[in-house]
């Protein structure tokens, strides 16, 4: 029964993506260890960083406190219940630079052009209809040489494998870095061209 379920939980999330709904938050709550995210993004103190579809917050409070008082991380999701979850557990670690953005990835990021030194979409990518559009707007506002963090699990629903996301990056102007573990659970990062 549950690998029935499973199928299906698949098969509809591939012919309409689209966000995990709030009402099912709980499922984010398991703790993400943040050693992979940072070692692939390596972010620097100072630095601004865009992260798209933050869910709970757990990696924006991680990047937030390695960029630093200096630095800012800006959340951006459709949702506004994990914008609120987000800078929620920000304030609760006493985190001041964490930013959140209504807004929709598909279309155009509220953002000026070369905004940002580096974004990151853990699990997200999948669940964005237009993933193209949006990994052209990730690119759009993200400096010369930007970095760029995409995370993907088999296990999700919405995984985009490693080989469809080298082709759709590099249709972006994005030029594959390096990538950080097995093919089923991937963390891959890009350099904007």
């Amino acid at each position: 029964m549950a690998v029935a379920v499973d199928a299906l939980g698949r098969r509809w999330s591939r012919e309409d993506p689209g966000p995990l709904p709030y009402a099912l938050r709980w499922v984010l709550a398991v703790p993400r260890p943040g050693a992979p995210l940072l070692r692939a993004l390596e972010p620097r103190p100072g630095e601004r960083i865009l992260e798209i579809g933050p869910g709970l917050g757990q990696q924006a409070v991680q990047m937030a406190t390695a960029v630093g008082a200096d630095g800012r991380v800006d959340v951006l999701d459709v949702q506004q219940g994990m914008l609120d979850a987000t800078v929620r557990r920000a304030e609760r670690d006493g985190i001041r630079n964490v930013v959140p953005a209504l807004a929709d990835a598909s279309g155009r990021l509220p953002y000026e052009d070369a905004s940002f030194d580096g974004a990151y979409l853990m699990s997200v990518l999948g669940e964005i209809p237009d993933r193209e559009q949006a990994l052209r707007e990730l690119r759009r506002v993200l400096k010369p040489e930007g970095r760029l963090v995409v995370g993907e699990m088999a296990a999700d629903p919405d995984f985009v494998s490693a080989r469809r996301l080298s082709t759709m990056a590099d249709t972006a102007a994005f030029r594959l870095d390096r990538r950080f573990g097995p093919p089923f659970a991937y963390h891959a990062r890009f350099v904007a061209r």
